[in-house]
């Protein structure tokens, strides 16, 4: 799904991928009776909570919500800003599971890139495809398809990166000389740090996915 990562990256003027979970971090107190989620990654950049119900929903007024099921007011894959409470209201009638993308605030600017990533050549997808859901001032979000055998070249992401796998996948990833093969499954997620280089092909079957661009 990496692919994916990087090409939402080009799509999106750059984006990044790829770093496990970690400790819930501080947020916002949810309402009586609400369960924000269980934290699924916890990092400087973004944190991703898997929850079902409009409570769940609610106690996250600024994030992107995926539903991860098909459900009478949804379709897996859809995404929406939990600011919307009109989305939040057709959400409320799912009882499936969502995961729900909160941005924080972005680091410090990247240093002028190295003269070893000014020359890396423009990334090359092939058998990719992106599709806009939506985009304002803290995200942009895509929904993405990466067919039997896509890859995608050499190529340094912009911004930092969060990908939901809505499908099973496998992935050769090859990135600082190292190449592994990396197994998702519907609901993992991934994220890529801006300033990150990769390259990646597609070994198995097509691989959807929503891609969560964070911007600055």
């Amino acid at each position: 799904m990496r692919k994916l990562l990087v090409a939402a990256a080009c799509l999106a003027a750059s984006t990044s991928l790829a770093q496990p979970p970690g400790p819930a971090g501080p947020g916002a107190a949810p309402g009586p009776g609400a369960n924000p989620g269980a934290t699924v990654l916890d990092n400087a950049r973004v944190r991703v909570f898997r929850a079902s119900g409009t409570r769940a929903l609610a106690a996250h007024p600024a994030a992107v919500i995926i539903a991860l099921e098909d459900g009478p007011a949804r379709k897996m894959g859809d995404a929406f800003w939990s600011g919307s409470l009109d989305a939040l209201s057709g959400a409320g009638q799912d009882a499936g599971s969502f995961l729900i993308v909160e941005p924080r605030p972005s680091g410090p600017p990247l240093p002028s890139p190295s003269a070893a990533v000014s020359a890396t050549p423009p990334p090359v997808f092939v058998g990719m495809n992106f599709t806009p859901l939506f985009e304002n001032d803290r995200v942009r979000v895509l929904r993405a398809r990466m067919d039997v055998g896509a890859k995608e070249g050499l190529h340094t992401h912009g911004s930092d990166l969060v990908v939901i796998y809505l499908s099973d996948g496998e992935v050769e990833d090859t990135a600082n000389g190292t190449t592994k093969v990396d197994h998702w499954k519907r609901g993992d997620v991934e994220f890529e740090a801006r300033g990150s280089s990769h390259s990646t092909r597609n070994l198995g079957g097509a691989i959807d996915a929503v891609i969560v661009g964070l911007k600055p």
